[in-house]
């Protein structure tokens, strides 16, 4: 059973910066994509980042590009993700997420974690 598990989450100040971090475990991840989402109370999950699974290639949304960064791999089985910068509107819960095949489509997700970002 695919299980995804964050951590890193928590309250900081505009400007600050905080690394997120996924564990995968229960399958073979090594052809992998990895990746973040988030979601904002009152709205829609929206993609953040990924990064393919030999970790060569990163794609960002355009409303983090500059500011996170996105390490690691499906064969590492972790995947961080580093936030600089932080805004008050990069408040959300960050899910981590895997694609199975390297189509762009996540398909399984963790539980998330919760970053605040107070003005």
């Amino acid at each position: 059973q695919v299980q995804l598990v964050e951590s890193g989450g928590g309250v900081v100040q505009s400007g600050d910066s905080l690394r997120l971090s996924c564990a995968a475990s229960g399958g073979d991840f090594k052809s992998f994509a990895m990746g973040w989402a988030r979601q904002a109370p009152g709205k829609e999950r929206e993609f953040v980042a990924s990064i393919n699974w030999n970790g060569r290639v990163a794609t960002y949304s355009d409303s983090v590009k500059g500011r996170f960064t996105i390490t690691g791999n499906g064969f590492e089985k972790t995947v961080r993700l580093y936030m600089n910068n932080l805004r008050p509107e990069d408040t959300a819960n960050y899910f981590c997420a895997a694609d199975r095949t390297n189509d762009g489509e996540f398909d399984f997700w963790g539980q998330g974690t919760q970053v605040t970002v107070s003005s």
